[in-house]
């Protein structure tokens, strides 16, 4: 089962000024009654997950188990992050919540509109121009074919690659072919992104620059986003909520919820700070998974 979040020091939200206006959204004190007495304004229900994993566990044929009473709910719009050794299920957790599998027990709910993946490979097209690749996705969508170009540029200029659209995926560096794949992926327009270590076989440099490209697509969209990773620094750096998962079997072991995630850099001291903590407990997974 899963841990309640833990809270990333030095990242909680401040309370509003004295005197500033309410925050959009929010609940105005009711006026006194008859009888002198202000009633308790009742807060908002909150939106239904965009994402809910209830008690999932998955086994391969007769092998071991591994994903163990899985639950874990997403918000619409929130940044999540799936973090954990190798083999620890993250990414079986990944396919499944993307309908590329079916859990062995407990149930998987998402928007109807379905998800969008992107995987650490950026599988594009090689005859087709990064503009062409885009375009395929909002064909099969169903755009109609005098709205494509236009379309697909915009995407492109979105991920800043709208001066490489006619180039060919051998004529572009790996970071731009990621660039590319990103685009296709938003070209698919559903509310759900799901990415599978999509930069792991980039170099530091390059990774920095799409976590900001990535993180000024997600404010800019709105999509939610559950991202998988194996590096800690990543994971810090690019969610709002980090979630470590233990191995044999796979499970939800920590969470950490991270109030400001405006204006973080992989150097942040911020980011160091809760990288060590994450680091700490990963360690005892792997201990307590090697004993």
């Amino acid at each position: 089962m899963s841990t309640a979040p833990a809270s990333a020091s030095g990242s909680a939200h401040a309370g509003p000024e004295a005197g500033a206006p309410a925050p959009a959204g929010t609940t105005k004190p009711l006026a006194p009654s008859f009888d002198s007495v202000t009633p308790v304004p009742v807060a908002a229900p909150a939106p239904p997950p965009a994402v809910r994993v209830d008690g999932v566990s998955k086994r391969f044929g007769a092998g071991p188990v591994v994903l163990e009473d899985v639950s874990l709910d997403i918000a619409p719009g929130e940044f999540v992050c799936l973090l954990g050794a190798s083999g620890c299920g993250k990414s079986t957790l990944l396919n499944l919540i993307a309908g590329l599998d079916r859990p062995t027990a407990g149930r998987i709910e998402t928007p109807d509109e379905g998800s969008a993946v992107m995987f650490q490979e950026s599988a594009l097209m090689p005859w087709l121009t990064a503009r062409r690749n885009v375009e395929l996705a909002l064909r099969l969508r169903g755009v109609p074919r005098g709205e494509r170009r236009e379309k697909a540029l915009s995407l492109l200029d979105a991920v800043n690659l709208a001066d490489a659209a006619e180039k060919r995926p051998h004529e572009l560096s790996g970071g731009m072919r990621q660039r590319v794949a990103l685009a296709r992926a938003l070209a698919q327009d559903r509310p759900v992104l799901l990415m599978d270590e999509p930069f792991a076989a980039l170099d530091a440099i390059t990774r920095d620059l799409l976590h900001e490209e990535l993180e000024r697509v997600w404010r800019a969209t709105g999509r939610t986003i559950v991202f998988v990773t194996h590096n800690v620094r990543e994971a810090a750096r690019l969610g709002q909520r980090v979630v470590l998962m233990g191995s044999r079997p796979g499970r939800i072991v920590q969470q950490w919820q991270i109030a400001k995630t405006t204006g973080r850099r992989i150097e942040s001291p911020e980011v160091a700070a809760l990288s060590v903590e994450i680091t700490e407990q990963l360690r005892k997974e792997i201990r307590r998974n090697a004993a």
